[in-house]
């Protein structure tokens, strides 16, 4: 895993957690939870390739 993917990810945390907040307090609560969710979609697509790189390690590792 790179250095970068991790100050990514933590960008993007850092981003929503405060959109989120101006958000909700602005009385738009449901786009705040949309806010929300597309950041964890987001996350989550960026740590997918890392996930298959991982099984693929395993499985290379569990054929051994």
């Amino acid at each position: 895993m790179d250095v970068s993917l991790i100050l990514k990810i933590g960008l993007i945390g850092i981003s929503v957690a405060v959109l989120h907040q101006v958000l909700s307090r602005s009385g738009r609560e449901e786009y705040a939870m949309l806010t929300a969710l597309t950041g964890v979609i987001v996350i989550l697509l960026m740590l997918l390739p890392e996930a298959a790189d991982l099984l693929s390690l395993l499985k290379r590792i569990m054929d051994f």
